[in-house]
């Protein structure tokens, strides 16, 4: 896959975000898409070398569609500008489906690389779960928080003031551990950057190296997931 075709794509989707328009480039849309779904693919062999739990995650499954849900929002523009995937074993990728942590990626039209590793927005009864392990788990949380390769590769879970609870949740007090952490409504690790490869293979490998070092998040996160199917 050439990188700067897709960016250059997108750029100009950006600019002519209309039926129109992309009727007359889909052609060059279809390319592009199935480029990109063989380099979520390849992405999927390689995390499964480190992490087994995505070994028969479908790529298909993984891609967010193109076009915008336009029905309540003002933007009423009906194509996203950016090209991405969410990869999790349970192919519940969407955030209010409460799907597990996943391994998201996008590419924007300002040739931006965005990777990041977690629960966004995860629904109530999800939320409640990862809080519920992190009192219960104060250790294994705290080491996640500690890890050296997690740290140095995104900075640590991301606290957003603007998402976070002013309060304690309910049930917990301000002496509950990780109180800061406990009040927030995501989980996540991210960085972004200008996108620097040429290719997808070379994207690949950069994808694969950078969601290594979020494993202990990933997997940290899993645990309340499976003692809850356990119950």
């Amino acid at each position: 896959m050439h990188l700067r075709d897709l960016t250059q794509f997108l750029a100009e989707l950006k600019e002519n975000n209309n039926r129109a328009w992309f009727v007359m480039n889909k052609p060059r849309y279809d390319i592009l898409r199935e480029e990109f779904l063989r380099v979520v693919a390849q992405l999927i062999v390689q995390l499964a070398k480190t992490d087994p739990e995505v070994t028969h995650c479908d790529a298909k499954k993984a891609l967010f569609r193109i076009n915008r849900d336009v029905r309540f929002g003002a933007d009423k523009s009906p194509y996203k500008t950016t090209f991405s995937a969410s990869i999790v074993p349970s192919g519940r990728k969407k955030p209010s489906e409460g799907g597990g942590p996943a391994y998201y990626f996008h590419i924007d039209a300002s040739g931006t690389l965005f990777i990041a590793s977690g629960e966004y927005m995860p629904p109530p009864e999800r939320l409640k779960q990862i809080r519920e392990q992190i009192v219960a788990d104060e250790s294994g949380f705290g080491k996640v928080l500690k890890n050296k390769k997690l740290l140095e590769t995104f900075g640590g879970i991301q606290i957003e003031r603007e998402r976070q609870l002013a309060r304690p949740p309910k049930g917990y007090s301000v002496d509950s551990p990780h109180l800061e952490y406990l009040k927030l409504k995501d989980f996540m690790v991210w960085v972004e950057a200008p996108l620097q490869l040429s290719n997808g293979e070379e994207l690949v490998k950069h994808l694969a190296d950078t969601y290594k070092n979020a494993l202990p998040l990933v997997s940290w996160l899993r645990t309340s997931l499976q003692l809850n199917d356990a119950e």
